[in-house]
């Protein structure tokens, strides 16, 4: 554990996990970079946010695998997510708390997975567009960043690969998960994830006060956020790899509910994903925005 940490101070351990393996698409791989180039460590070191940057892995770009289409890639996914696996269990037991920048959702996989293994108890509050609960009917393309909650469950019709992939199976329960911010219509119609949901209307109303009202229910006393940038609508600004058009939330919103959660004692990491700065404006601007975004919403974590 570093000096800072003896003395209090919560250190943030960022890593850039540059990968669009598991997604609809390319772009995603692109993310990490772009924030970097948008200044995003000068503004964290500025919001006096302590911080020891572990640098990106390699980049792994979407491709059509000519074999794995049900679910796709998934040999690929499960060699980006072992890898991000153990860096970052180095930066949770080095005591620092994960900053994980994807990349898109399957990275929740790998974040949550290096959390049970220290701590069996801990939490996932998912702050989502999506579910991603789908199974494989209901999602006939096989792209694997909209199940990610699904193989964390080890809900029926998940790859067996994915679902294993952790020091327990299932890796997630219900009880100890709480989606927030989502936008798209209801996913477990049959009513099998008993989860308390906060959705987006729920949060526009009051972000502050949703966010407190998802801790108390999600009632752990240590957790980890997965992040996706879709919940914020696409026309207030177009970051997110799948956008929601006229359903997510504004990125104040999202950022005042986001701030909210981090400055909970038992925050323990985040992912922050499907950003895709090919939707953006190409002189890096957007990115600039979300950078800015994420760094107010960090700022509490200062005076941990």
């Amino acid at each position: 554990m570093s000096e800072d940490n003896l003395l209090g101070t919560t250190t943030l351990g960022l890593l850039g996990v540059p990968s669009s393996a598991a997604a609809h698409w390319p772009g995603q791989e692109k993310a990490p970079a772009a924030l970097r180039d948008a200044g995003l460590i000068r503004l964290l070191r500025e919001a006096r946010l302590d911080l020891e940057d572990h640098g990106d892995r390699p980049v792994v770009r979407w491709r059509p695998h000519p074999t794995e289409q049900r679910p796709h890639n998934l040999s690929r996914v499960l060699d980006v997510l072992s890898d991000a696996r153990a860096q970052i269990s180095r930066i949770v037991e080095a005591g620092q708390i994960p900053l994980v920048l994807g990349g898109e959702c399957t990275l929740a996989i790998a974040l949550y997975s290096a959390a049970v293994a220290h701590d069996e108890d801990v939490a996932l509050l998912y702050f989502d567009g999506g579910q991603d609960l789908s199974n494989d009917p209901d999602n006939p393309e096989g792209v694997l960043d909209g199940l990610g909650v699904g193989h964390l469950l080890d809900r029926p019709g998940m790859a067996s690969a994915l679902a294993d992939f952790g020091p327990r199976r299932p890796l997630l329960s219900p009880e100890r998960l709480c989606f927030f911010g989502y936008g798209e219509p209801e996913e477990d119609r049959d009513g099998l994830v008993p989860s308390p949901r906060f959705p987006a209307g729920d949060v526009r109303a009051d972000p502050r006060n949703a966010a407190r009202r998802a801790l108390a229910a999600l009632a752990a006393d240590r957790f980890v956020v997965h992040f996706d940038v879709d919940v914020i609508d696409f026309y207030d600004l177009p970051v997110a790899d799948v956008p929601l058009y006229n359903k997510g939330l504004t990125t104040a919103e999202a950022m005042t509910a986001l701030s909210e959660i981090v400055a909970h004692p038992g925050f323990a990491g985040m992912t922050f994903a499907e950003f895709n700065p090919d939707h953006g404006e190409p002189d890096g601007s957007t990115a600039r925005v979300l950078a800015e975004a994420l760094t107010s919403a960090l700022r509490p974590l200062a005076g941990r």
